[in-house]
């Protein structure tokens, strides 16, 4: 896709244990990237687009256990990100969306040749954040697979707009938990980290 370059940098933020903040800021470590069969889209490093608030709810939920017995957030913490997209699989433009459906369509062709069962999206239970993208997953990947094949350049990054949460207001879609998420599969992409800082409220936000 010609415009699949998006331009310029973005601020992700990672909310995770501080320990593990710590030692990525120290540079000691590095992000690792999450390989579940869940993740919503697919394989990488993940980030909140322009939302500390969201990481850092994130990371409460993982200390509270929301997301199962796995997680090992014993203080919530965000890291901060500067993010080069790259060559970008945006998902709010039409022919990157184009391209996610025809993977879906040979991942269940591939599915059925072999008399599998096709992996299924799960909805939290009330008041649960665990939401289990297995089937959009198993999309994205076989996507990137599909152009390793053919050869095709690979997408650096994955971007992506999710309706997540309760309705804001009766009558309206807008949800409480609205967020664009980024997927880093390039951790080149990522040009620094950074701890979060408040506003000083001498002065005016440019």
């Amino acid at each position: 896709m010609l415009y699949s370059t998006l331009p310029g940098l973005v601020l992700g933020f990672h909310g995770c244990d501080e320990s593990v903040a710590s030692q990525v800021l120290e540079g000691t470590s590095q992000l690792r990237k999450s390989e579940n069969v869940y993740d919503w889209l697919g394989h990488g490093i993940y980030f909140w687009e322009n939302n500390p608030e969201r990481a850092l709810q994130y990371a409460k939920d993982g200390m509270r256990g929301k997301r199962g017995s796995s997680s090992k957030i014993d203080k919530p913490f965000v890291l901060g990100a500067v993010i080069d997209l790259g060559h970008c699989l945006n998902l709010l433009d039409s022919a990157a969306l184009s391209e996610v459906k025809e993977a879906h369509n040979l991942l269940a062709k591939s599915v059925e040749a072999v008399g599998g069962e096709m992996p299924r999206n799960e909805n939290p239970p009330e008041g649960k954040d665990s939401l289990r993208r297995n089937l959009d997953c198993a999309a994205f990947e076989m996507l990137h697979q599909i152009r390793e094949a053919n050869e095709s350049p690979a997408y650096d990054s994955v971007r992506g707009v999710f309706w997540e949460g309760k309705e804001l207001y009766p009558g309206t879609t807008m949800k409480e938990r609205n967020h664009i998420q980024i997927c880093v599969r390039n951790p080149n992409c990522i040009k620094g980290y950074f701890r979060v800082r408040e506003a000083d409220k001498s002065y005016v936000l440019p």
